[in-house]
């Protein structure tokens, strides 16, 4: 047991049951709340395997199937949760009957119990900061959390079950119960292991403050900051700040807020948001920007501390303030961060002043990730994060049938994709994940978030040998299977004309048929025009009967012209 636990005698006891540590604290609730927590993640898996700890967590619930009882489990980045709320007997079967069943996963489930998490998936949705874990941390590590799971298509039996009998342990677990004394007949048996450390963050930003597009309607932030309770208290006067500066003097947002989430036991997520309709986008973008400038240049004033301060102070004076506490605690014990009594964290908030959060505000913006709505925010001091890669290989080209413009490079060391912009290459030795299907397209995912799709149909050449070079090259560990598709959902390359041109190049022929007919037609009239103008002078007896006539061509012809030059540009911006 940790020596980290001493701070909470008197209001948090602790012990271990069945190898693993336990904190409890009694409740004035008639029923009992338990957890357990397990070191293990999204966080922990590959983009080829993504998806195996939910599917352990679901196996291991199966079995208590349909039931009035209170329980779930969920899976987060660096950790998985089991937890309940009934009877003293209701949670101790709850909590038998998860551990056993990790003992013995119910593996004639697995496949149905991937479609269900593909099903839950795609119900699921994604907010509006949903890609911002890949463009930080790439497509590992931390930055899975953007990606569907993969692994729901190809993870095997024998794959799932070594998840569960190394990571699913007694030693990478903590239980909390609110309860002032641990129930009987407890059976938490699992097999030995070692505590998991938290993984080590990746990163696809060479440099911060950085920002990306993103849709319309929505600014979003995120920083990795150090944890600490001044951290936690900025959160809270960042979020105010957007709220007053955005809302109530602005009028450009309706929410704007901040969020302080631990990731690992040295370091946290700073999150900001703020909404906007489309015509009121850049103002609040500027808004947002000189809010985090105000509070980096140390503007923050002590009333707004003060006022975050005694919200906070506030929790205390909860009732069951200590059973309250356990999951944090808990979570705490698992990542090896720190356990702070609510004395020890009452004097840290009562220390933290306006300088404090004024090196948290500096140390957000460094590390800032913007996410903004139209055009970039070059001019706060924002670099753009990287759109495409810095290299790419050489081998055999294919042209794209689409475009001239785009090529298919495969190489021995990877595949590029060469666009007018800039090259997008995935190396075989840092590919995350190959997803392949049956009629031969690849899409090939770097540990840097860039991805290479191989679509045979969409490029000249591109032979089943020349794919079956690259499924030669691609590690078998980053291979995802996936199921055939049907007919009408593989890509076929748009209709191209005999010239070249991409669908729709008719067009021009068309406009210059319908120019040679008006000229035609205009020409034909002119020469009746000067026909009758001469005609009409000579028996009017006019003195300038020439004139006339040519006056009376040009006010015919002018038309004409303007007609013409109309339909060249328009053809010019049409090929554009």
């Amino acid at each position: 047991m940790t020596t980290e636990l001493h701070v909470l005698d008197g209001l948090v006891s602790h012990t271990t049951t069945g190898g693993i540590p336990t904190l409890y604290a009694p409740s004035s609730a008639n029923e009992v709340t338990a957890g357990l927590f397990f070191r293990v993640g999204r966080a922990d898996e590959t983009l080829a395997t993504a998806g195996i700890t939910h599917l352990v967590e679901h196996l291991a619930l199966h079995r208590l199937g349909l039931s009035d009882l209170h329980y779930n489990g969920a899976t987060a980045n660096a950790y998985t949760l089991f937890h309940v709320t009934g009877s003293e007997e209701e949670v101790v079967r709850y909590l038998n009957t998860v551990c056993a069943a990790l003992r013995d996963l119910p593996m004639d489930r697995l496949e149905t119990e991937k479609e269900i998490l593909r099903t839950e998936a795609a119900g699921r949705g994604s907010g509006p900061n949903h890609q911002m874990p890949l463009w930080r941390y790439g497509a590992q590590s931390y930055g899975l959390s953007s990606y569907s799971e993969l692994g729901t298509w190809s993870l095997t039996a024998d794959q799932v079950r070594d998840w569960a009998a190394t990571r699913f342990t007694r030693d990478n677990a903590v239980l909390w119960i609110t309860s002032d004394h641990v129930p009987d007949g407890l059976d938490l048996t699992l097999p030995r292991g070692s505590r998991l450390p938290a993984p080590a963050p990746t990163s696809a930003l060479p440099v911060t403050p950085a920002y990306i597009h993103g849709d319309d309607g929505h600014v979003v932030l995120t920083s990795v900051v150090r944890r600490s309770t001044a951290a936690s208290v900025f959160a809270d006067v960042l979020g105010r700040a957007l709220f007053q500066d955005l809302r109530q003097e602005g009028g450009y947002s309706y929410s704007a807020e901040a969020d302080y989430s631990p990731r690992d036991a040295e370091y946290a997520t700073l999150t900001a948001y703020a909404d906007a309709l489309p015509q009121k986008q850049d103002a609040v973008v500027g808004g947002f920007v000189d809010t985090l400038a105000r509070l980096r240049a140390g503007r923050i004033e002590q009333s707004e501390l003060d006022s975050v301060r005694g919200k906070l102070l506030k929790m205390y004076d909860a009732p069951d303030l200590a059973a309250a506490s356990l999951p944090s605690y808990a979570l705490s014990l698992l990542l090896g961060h720190r356990i702070l009594s609510p004395a020890q964290h009452r004097a840290e908030l009562n220390a933290v002043t306006l300088a404090d959060l004024r090196e948290v505000a500096r140390e957000a913006w460094n590390g800032a990730l913007l996410q903004v709505p139209g055009r970039g925010v070059d001019w706060a001091g924002f670099t753009l994060a990287p759109q495409f890669s810095q290299t790419s290989v050489s081998g055999t080209r294919h042209q794209s049938l689409e475009d001239d413009k785009v090529t298919l490079v495969i190489g021995t060391e990877g595949v590029s994709l060469l666009t007018p912009r800039g090259p997008v290459t995935v190396r075989y030795d840092a590919t995350a994940a190959m997803t392949t299907r049956p009629d031969g397209a690849r899409c090939l995912t770097g540990h840097d978030g860039f991805s290479v799709s191989v679509e045979p149909t969409l490029y000249r050449g591109l032979t089943p040998e020349r794919v079956a070079a690259v499924d030669a090259a691609v590690p078998p560990r980053a291979v995802v299977r996936m199921p055939a598709r049907e007919p009408d959902r593989i890509p076929q390359p748009r209709k191209r004309e005999a010239s070249g041109g991409r669908a729709g190049g008719g067009t021009g022929r068309s406009t210059w048929a319908w120019t040679l007919a008006l000229w035609t037609v205009g020409l034909l009239a002119a020469c009746w025009g000067l026909l009758c103008a001469v005609i009409t002078a000579d028996e009017a007896g006019a003195k300038n009967p020439e004139w006339d006539a040519v006056t009376g061509v040009w006010i015919m012809w002018l038309p004409l012209v303007a007609v013409t030059v109309g339909l060249y540009r328009a053809r010019r911006r049409r090929r554009g």
